[in-house]
């Protein structure tokens, strides 16, 4: 059966966050507000050591697609509007969701970064759907008598650019509503057509791979075969299907 997951290359990530812009190009995710990130493709940062002794890792996190994934246990709606597919992509379907955040509450990777300032955004929840480029309806400028405002751009250039990218699927929209939770699908649209998910494709040093791990033959396969691998969290029990290798080395 086909399951699908990815690998992340960790000697080749350089965290530009190619793959984060990516992500809210194709997915429509709002900027950060009230404290919530709504990132499905996120960074954690650290730095370990004693200067002059010290190491760096740039560790990109996303909805990890668990085989016993606890979001989907815990979610209370009957069917669960968070669910695994045959082909082992934890899918969400906002028209069943209440916005409870269970589902937020039991993932163990939605949890506070080592830095302390916030979550992993593994699991976001969406206060207030809308168009995500509001820049273009707001008059004030950002250096005032300097720069022009958003506004004042969209009248000179008498248009303004798609606030969303559209998309059609069964379970999940192209403008999710409001008070509904959101995370990482794997871009499903995408991957239904043939397609890699946005951030893979984007990334321009090739650290992710997307595939079926069960295919000896796909890329992901080969990679998991060829390093040796971790997951985040092992002790949670959860089985994750996002995989990193390697590790990043300083020259």
């Amino acid at each position: 059966m086909k399951q699908y997951a990815m690998v992340i290359d960790l000697q080749k990530c350089v965290g530009c966050g190619t793959c984060a812009i990516a992500c809210k190009t194709e997915n429509n995710t709002p900027a950060r507000k009230n404290g919530q990130t709504n990132n499905w493709a996120d960074f954690v940062h650290e730095t370990t050591g004693q200067f002059p002794n010290t190491n760096y890792r740039t560790l990109p996190v996303l909805c990890n697609h668990c085989d016993k994934p606890p979001c989907v246990e815990e979610c209370p709606t009957e069917p669960t509007s968070v669910f695994k597919t045959p082909d082992g992509i934890t899918m969400r379907n906002e028209d069943r969701c209440i916005g409870c955040r269970s589902c937020q509450d039991a993932c163990p990777y939605s949890m506070e970064d080592v830095t302390g300032e916030g979550q992993y955004s593994v699991i976001s929840y969406l206060e207030e759907g809308k168009p995500v480029h509001s820049f273009y309806e707001d008059s004030q400028e950002l250096i005032p008598g300097i720069t022009s405002s958003g506004k004042e751009v969209a009248m000179k250039a008498k248009s303004t650019p798609p606030y969303k990218h559209s998309y059609v699927h069964g379970e999940y929209s192209d403008s999710p509503r409001s008070n509904i939770i959101t995370k990482c699908i794997f871009c499903d649209h995408r991957v239904k057509d043939g397609e890699l998910p946005y951030c893979v494709e984007a990334c321009p040093s090739s650290a992710r791979i997307f595939g079926d791990k069960n295919d000896p033959s796909s890329k992901v396969a080969k990679a998991l075969a060829a390093e040796k691998n971790f997951v985040l969290k092992p002790e949670a029990g959860t089985e994750p299907n996002v995989f990193y290798v390697r590790s990043y080395k300083k020259a």
